[in-house]
């Protein structure tokens, strides 16, 4: 099975382009003020419109309320929502219903311990995103360039499609595959020159290295 890449964070056309050039299979929108890859309802609808069908649109948000998400939906043309917050598997199951997308739900990892909360998420939720744990205090949720032990996922199976995420970088995504077997993988600042600026030739790179199938010796 080819790997599935998701780019997130895209701010400008020349972005869209890239991801379309690389084969990403999925590009993310980010809602989220206090994010240097926030955009406004406006610019996400420009921008949403020079994706082509085939690469699925996704919109991240946290925490949103119902208020947030019809806006977001009344003007944002968009094939799946990404919760990225501390949303309950009773919240994640309002939205899937209320608003008919398939939904992704990201959920921190740091130890072991954070692993069972996965399968309550899983029993509601289409897709899971399998993030590090921002640290303490930190302003956001993702897109913070760190990674957890990805030897935690080994052989691990679940009942829902998963996306790895979490510090991956095309210098390291291959072996992040490697290690958890992961058939879709997720980056936002591994692909770029500064804080929330993409850069095409990173992302060609990130997804290069994602669908590389020879075997390493």
């Amino acid at each position: 099975m080819t790997t599935r890449v998701k780019i997130c964070g895209l701010g400008r056309p020349a972005d869209v382009v890239a991801c379309v050039a690389a084969g990403a299979a999925y590009v993310g929108f980010v809602f989220f003020e206090k994010s240097p890859r926030h955009l406004s309802l406006e610019a996400a609808h420009a921008l949403a419109m020079e994706v082509p069908l085939g690469l699925a649109k996704v919109a991240l948000t946290v925490n949103a309320d119902d208020a947030a998400l019809d806006a977001l939906m009344d003007h944002v043309p968009l094939d799946m929502l990404q919760l990225h917050g501390s949303e309950s598997p009773e919240r994640v199951a309002e939205v899937r219903d209320r608003f008919g997308l398939p939904v992704m739900k990201a959920v921190g990892i740091a130890d072991e311990g954070d692993l069972a909360v996965l399968e309550d998420y899983m029993r509601v939720a289409d897709q899971i995103l399998v993030d590090a744990k921002p640290p303490k205090g930190a302003d956001l949720p993702g897109g913070n360039g760190l990674a957890f032990d990805w030897g935690l996922l080994a052989g691990r199976r679940w009942s829902v499609p998963w996306m790895l995420a979490g510090g991956l970088a095309p210098d390291n995504v291959a072996e992040a595959i490697r290690l958890t077997g992961a058939k879709q993988v997720d980056v936002s600042s591994g692909v770029e020159s500064a804080r929330g600026i993409k850069d095409g030739a990173l992302i060609k790179q990130f997804v290069a290295a994602a669908l590389d199938d020879t075997p390493k010796l």
